[in-house]
This record gives C-alpha cells, structure tokens and sequence, in this order.
C-alpha cells in the first residue's frame, strides 16, 4: 500500500445549532513569515461584516514575535470568509498584526504596505492568479518526514507520470487536495483549479483572478484551510523551494500578472517594450522578496531559470518570464512570473512586481529593508 491515512478523525464537527452564538477563528501570520496560527473568539451577536469583528491580542512571545517583557500583540481583522469547517454563520478573519501602540507593524506583517502600494496603482487595475505548489509529507518517526506515497527512506520512479496524472502507483493525496478545492469553494476564496505535479506528492491550487490586495488574503486563508486539513489527514503541508534535492522539480509559486494596459489591445508589445526592461532592471532586488532558499530551486533545469539570470521567453518554462502564447496570439494579456517561490509571501511578490513595472520600483528598497528586519531575531 502506496499511501495509509491512519491518523483520519470524525470530521464531522458537532454541529452548533444556536442563533445565539458566532464562532469566529482569528487568523495571522506568526514571526517565521511562512506559518499561521489561530484562536476562537465567541460572539454571543451576529456578524455580518467585517465591522462587527474587534481587534483582539495574543502571546507574541510563543509565535516568535515580540519578547516576553513586551509580548502583547494586537490582531486587526482585514478578511473574512465563511468558516467550511464549522459552517454557517461562524467566520475565518485574516488579521494583521501589530505592535502595542496599535500602529507599528509586528515581524512579517507586511500586508499594510502591500496594500499601501495596491491603492496608490490603482488606476493600473493590477489582477493576480497564483500557482501555490506544496508537497505533501508523512511522518516516519516522531521527527523525520518523507513525500506521501515514496518509499520510507528512498525513492519512487523518476519523474514524468505524475503531472496531472490518474491511478494509485502515479497519484498521491488526491483526497486532500479535492477537499481543499471544495473547503476554500465554501469559504468563498477565489480558488480558481487544482492539479497534481510534476513530482510524486507535488500538489498545486490556484488562486485567481484576483484583484490587488485580495490575492494575497486569499493565498494565506487557503494555505491556512490546506493546513487545517492536513492535521485531519496526517499530512504535513511543505513549501520548501527544494524538499528534496536530486532531480526532482523544486516547489515554486508562479504569479500570474496584468494591468489595465497589457489587457488592451497592444499589450504584448507593452509588456515586451516596457514591463521586461523593468523586471530585468529590479531582478536582483525582486529576488531578495521571492521566498527564502530559493537558489536551491532556481538553477536553470526542472522548468526554471537561473537565479541571478534574468530570461523570457514566449511560451517558455525554462526562464524568469513566461509570456503565454495566448497573450502573443491576442496581442494582449499577461505574463507569468515563475521565480517566486512557494514558500514566499504573496503581499511582497504581488507588490513588488506592481511597484517596478507601475511605479518605476520606488518601493523596493523599502519592502526589502521591511523584510531583512523581520528576518532578524528578536
């Protein structure tokens, strides 16, 4: 037997069947910048906007965010959806995090300027679809974790039958993964398809098309509801850049990006005459915001380009840029974006590739130096 879920509890939650309360479960970003945490708040009223949701704290000191003398942190509700675990009326709130004045962002809170950046290029209309890859893990032992459906300790047939493929010797976790699609349906997230990948326990979900700042809520809301699932399944959730080194493809998250003038007509020419220049001319910057570990993954084979290099190429999958014939054909459209990796944070790749090609990248060196400081320890 290739894949054993011996950890599947009752999912069938008991069911609340009271008017009188609303669970809603605060969601947040914790101080690794890659992981959420969350906690119920019970409401004895109604929701029914994103109003109706307080600001809340919690123990920064135990997420890695603030130290012990100083651990209050505060949660500002910005996204709600409905809760595909609990069901209505209870709710999922998105929260960003913030310091005690209630004003200084805390460690990897940087949705505030992301979307700082999404108002001032409004007028360009920027749409996202991001391709979040992930490998599904088993543990072997109380620590040690191997691909769902590998043998314990080596390795499967090589690559090549598993991209979008059927039948259990190829096809690995399908049940989370269809139950992610159906739970992120419900809560009401932009999940646009799913499909597994090109390595053996590789999975993607799509996100899009989303508007500006929404992309990067709807990211985190999936990949949070991807982890809730993992625990039912005994499925641990990895965006490692490289899991596992040798020639097996790396783990990326594609960005799938257009403004107002590439979706007009002469928008190929666009994107070739003006956007290109500008992404070459910012790659070294952009990389610094593209996910951690992400040399180990951009090395030129395994459908990438190379990690200092910048490349494009009209339908190609070897290069930073992927113009889509599509787009060629028509004459206008988007491009994607395949540097990024899968363990980046959507808010400062969705802002960055909007500030360079919007706004001439007046906002990079500030998303960098936003970053480098919530990367130093407490």
């Amino acid at each position: 037997m290739t894949e054993t879920i011996e950890n599947l509890r009752d999912f069938n939650y008991f069911k609340l069947n009271t008017n009188k309360h609303v669970l809603v479960e605060y969601i947040w970003i914790d101080g690794t910048g890659e992981r959420l945490r969350s906690k119920t708040k019970v409401y004895n009223t109604a929701i029914q906007s994103l109003e109706d949701v307080e600001w809340w704290t919690f123990d920064g000191s135990s997420t890695d965010q603030a130290i012990t003398k100083f651990s209050e942190i505060f949660l500002k509700p910005v996204c709600m959806v409905r809760d595909p675990f609990r069901g209505d009326p209870h709710k999922f709130v998105l929260c960003e995090t913030y310091k005690p004045d209630r004003k200084t962002p805390a460690r990897f809170n940087f949705r505030w300027i992301a979307e700082k950046i999404m108002q001032e290029a409004n007028e360009s209309d920027p749409w996202f679809g991001i391709e979040q890859e992930y490998f599904m893990l088993k543990r072997t032992g109380t620590t040690h974790l191997w691909p769902l459906g590998w043998p314990i300790g080596g390795f499967p047939y090589q690559q090549g039958r598993y991209y979008c493929s059927i039948g259990e010797r190829n096809n690995f976790g399908r049940a989370l993964s269809e139950a992610h699609q159906r739970a992120c349906l419900y809560a009401g997230l932009k999940l646009s398809g799913i499909n597994s990948e090109v390595a053996p326990s590789q999975w993607e979900f799509q996100i899009g098309i989303a508007h500006g700042i929404e992309a990067g809520d709807h990211l985190w809301l999936a990949r949070y509801i991807l982890e809730r699932l993992g625990e039912e399944f005994g499925i641990d959730i990895n965006y490692d850049p490289k899991p596992i080194q040798g020639d097996w493809n790396g783990t990326g998250a594609h960005c799938n990006f257009s403004t107002t003038n590439t979706r007009e007509q002469g928008g190929y020419e666009y994107i070739k005459e003006f956007m290109l220049p500008l992404l070459e001319k910012n790659h070294q910057k952009m990389m610094l915001l593209y996910g951690l570990n992400n040399e180990a993954r951009l090395t030129g084979k395994h459908e990438t380009g190379e990690y200092n290099q910048f490349t494009w190429g009209d339908g190609s999958r070897g290069c930073s840029i992927r113009v889509p014939i599509i787009t060629k054909e028509l004459g206008k459209g988007y491009l994607e974006d395949r540097r990024p990796a899968a363990n980046m944070d959507p808010y400062l790749v969705c802002s960055a590739l909007v500030d360079a090609t919007c706004m001439n990248g007046k906002n990079l060196m500030t998303l960098i130096e936003q970053f480098a400081e919530s990367l130093k320890q407490l």
